[in-house]
């Protein structure tokens, strides 16, 4: 039988070069994905041999048991809520095992519990060897599709965010500044395929815009030799082409003088850029040329000729990008590779070069246990415990062609039957591996990067806001909301229709003041965008004439909607709905200030 963990021992030998290691990455594919069901019950054995003697599994009744069959009936399918108390005392300072034998090394912070805040995902040091399999896989992978790719560098807009630590002492932080803060990142062995124009010292700067500044610098710099360019959502690239709209002359005279901006304060990363920076006036023209030109179009492939592939993220929400990215890349292929989150990695994509609405993920048995609960035909998830009950979650190997299901996961960091949240669609099968589509994050109405804000939230915020108009006697008659990602950084935009005291004017501040009530209302992954890594733009409050949701229903209901079921849609993403609604606005605010966030441990809702 195949062990989970062999391949990760074969990638670890130095000795190795890329092409034996690229070789030996696809036939552990090839094992893996052949007898899923049998790599699937190894690894469900190793993650309760491993927890035998936890805290959890005893609560529940399985002392020792390893067999998939009692777990199924013993152990419940839970959510985040579910867990909390457990991740609190974690997080505290209680080093039992609760939940894992191992050491919890630090927590991965993931957005939005239904409560609104992040959610804290127990990590273990074992984990970033699984994470860094699926990295080495997902690059073997790319190599057969675009070969050369060991002839020259990659250009990765990759940034750290601000960790906090737990009242316990643990560090929080998201799974990709993990990832880069870690030996198997800063101190990766030389591999062509990671061979970045950005040095480790740009990317660990925990300054964004000095980050950015010379991450692009260094892009620019290795010009001629950056075969792909990317980052990790669809978002973080845009966000870096505009950066260089804005700031496009002060990067032309660093290279065409060979001198720092002083802007950049940061000595490590001072030192790094000096490295590389030497006078280049014929680079510094023909830059200069390019971005002075009236159309970016094409700008990607115009400052960087050489560009073979955009690697990001554009599947679920970051689909609203995919426009932009052709506009700016002139159609070059878009590749999303890798499919995981906070709670563990999950599979990858075997045909990168497809298109972004064929994206579909080959879930990889070895990384965790993997469960599957069917969706109903009407897209309602089975939510309540009764209906969980009543509902077999299928394994791996069990899940039928065309159907849709919410992932299921059992990890070795002591998460257990864990409902992540995703809805995926089996869509094909590599051997008897399934292949999913990933349809969309469970409730989520409004996304603009990491972000992600559900009806719920999003109503007791509007709610809130509503609040500054009561002594205007107006009312609020009804509203919706849409991501407009024309902007960049994207925004959210709010759309009221309001019944007015015709005798008494709003004043605008009144409107900028319900913008900032809302976005304080909004969880703290969505506050931390705006105010720490201006990711996402101003929230603006758009007032549309009196009756607009009343012809919105009329459209509604000449598609074919029932009058008797018909509600208001909270969030629209549907063009012709937006191109009726922005046609009745009549007056447009935005958040005058970034709203209220502070790095530390209150914003997990937990106590000391």
């Amino acid at each position: 039988m195949l062990k989970a963990s062999s391949f990760r021992h074969d990638l670890s030998l130095k000795d190795y070069t890329h092409i034996q290691i690229n070789k030996n990455a696809l036939q552990f594919i090839e094992d893996v994905t052949s007898d899923p069901d049998q790599v699937q019950q190894q690894v469900l054995s190793e993650i309760l041999t491993q927890n035998a003697n936890v805290e959890y599994l005893k609560r529940h009744g399985l002392s020792g048991q390893t067999d998939r069959k009692t777990f199924k009936k013993l152990i419940p399918v839970i959510t985040y809520e579910d867990i909390q108390p457990d991740i609190t005392r974690i997080a505290n300072g209680d080093k039992s095992p609760i939940l894992c034998s191992q050491p919890i090394s630090e927590f991965l912070t993931s957005s939005g519990t239904s409560g609104g805040e992040r959610k804290l995902m127990p990590n273990i040091e074992d984990d970033h060897e699984r994470r860094s399999l699926l990295n080495w896989v997902s690059m073997s992978v790319i190599n057969q599709y675009v070969p050369g790719l060991d002839k020259g560098k990659g250009m990765y807009f990759l940034f750290v965010k601000p960790e906090s630590k737990t009242p316990g002492g643990l560090v929080a932080q998201p799974v990709l500044t993990s990832y880069l803060k870690s030996s198997h990142f800063k101190q990766r062995p030389y591999n062509p395929y990671t061979n970045y124009t950005s040095p480790n010292e740009t990317v660990l700067c925990p300054d964004s815009y000095q980050s950015m500044y010379s991450q692009m610098l260094c892009g620019l710099l290795f010009n001629k030799q950056v075969l792909c360019v990317g980052a990790i959502f669809a978002s973080g690239l845009i966000r870096a082409i505009r950066f260089l709209e804005n700031n496009w002359p002060v990067l032309c005279h660093d290279i065409r003088t060979g001198i720092l901006n002083p802007v950049i304060t940061d000595p490590c990363v001072r030192e790094a850029v000096m490295r590389v920076l030497k006078p280049n006036p014929e680079l510094a023209n023909f830059i200069e040329l390019e971005c002075s030109k009236n159309s970016w179009q094409g700008i990607i492939t115009r400052l960087w000729p050489n560009t073979k592939y955009i690697e990001v993220i554009v599947t679920g929400t970051m689909s609203q990008y995919i426009p932009t990215l052709d506009y700016y890349g002139n159609g070059i292929p878009l590749v999303s590779m890798l499919y995981g989150s906070s709670e563990c990695y999950f599979g990858v994509n075997l045909n990168p070069l497809c298109k972004p609405c064929e994206v579909s993920y080959t879930i990889i048995p070895t990384l965790a246990y993997f469960e599957f609960l069917p969706v109903t035909r009407n897209n309602d998830l089975a939510s309540s415990l009764n209906e969980k009950e009543q509902l077999e979650l299928l394994n791996l190997s069990e899940v039928k062609l065309g159907q849709d299901y919410e992932l299921v996961v059992t990890t070795y960091a002591g998460l257990y039957r864990y409902q992540v949240g995703d809805v995926l669609r089996v869509v094909g099968f590599k051997n008897k591996s399934p292949q999913f589509n990933f349809i969309c994050r469970k409730n989520v109405a409004l996304s603009i990067d990491s972000d992600k804000t559900d009806e719920i939230e999003l109503h007791k915020a509007v709610e809130t806001a509503v609040n500054h108009l009561t002594p205007f006697g107006a009312i609020l008659a009804d509203y919706t909301s849409y991501a407009d990602t024309a902007t960049i950084p994207g925004h959210y935009v709010i759309l009221w229709e309001l019944s007015l005291n015709q005798t008494t004017r709003i004043p605008p501040s009144v409107f900028e003041e319900c913008c900032l009530a809302i976005e304080d209302s909004l969880n703290s992954v969505y506050r931390q965008g705006r105010a720490s890594d201006k990711s996402i733009g101003p929230l603006e409050i758009k007032i549309v004439e009196n009756g607009t949701f009343d012809k919105l229903m009329d459209y509604a209901i000449n598609l074919g909607a029932s009058i008797n079921q018909y509600k208001t849609p909270r969030c629209v993403k549907f063009a012709p709905i937006l191109e009726l609604l922005n046609s009745r606005v009549v007056s447009s605010y935005f958040s005058p200030k970034c709203p209220r966030w502070v790095p530390g441990h209150k914003q997990w809702g937990y106590t000391n």
